[in-house]
């Protein structure tokens, strides 16, 4: 049913900055929940930045905050990340995902609680 597609993943130094997209079909991102989730070697899939309902929209982790921004263009069905002032430990596979709307709207930010998943995209920062 939904489908995603990651780009624009590549290593860049601390300090850089990339911007993450993702491609879907199946429905709009306005019909269902999405956000970008990332996972390092050894470590659990995190959510990095999610768009929920308001008023707690969009969530950011905490060691990204003020860093990355989470943004949509519904009538594309793209979601992007823009990813400024990368530190080393943002080296991770970042996916973006997405789920169907529970409770009438968005409010998770586990990896756990979303169905639809893209392939994911490479981001590796030296420092």
């Amino acid at each position: 049913q939904v489908q995603l597609v990651e780009s624009g993943g590549g290593s860049v130094q601390a300090g850089g900055s990339l911007r993450l997209s993702c491609a879907t079909s199946g429905d709009p991102t306005r019909s269902v929940c999405v956000g970008w989730f990332r996972q390092a070697p050894g470590k659990e899939r995190e959510g990095v930045a999610v768009l929920l309902t308001a008023p707690s929209n969009p969530y950011y982790a905490e060691s990204v905050k003020g860093r990355f921004t989470i943004s949509r263009d519904n009538a594309k069905g793209t979601l992007y990340l823009q990813m400024d002032s990368l530190k080393p430990e943002d080296t991770a596979m970042y996916y973006c995902a997405a789920d169907q709307k529970k409770y009438g709207g968005c409010y998770f930010t586990d990896a756990v609680d979303y169905t639809y998943w893209g392939q994911g995209t490479q981001v590796t920062v030296s420092s």
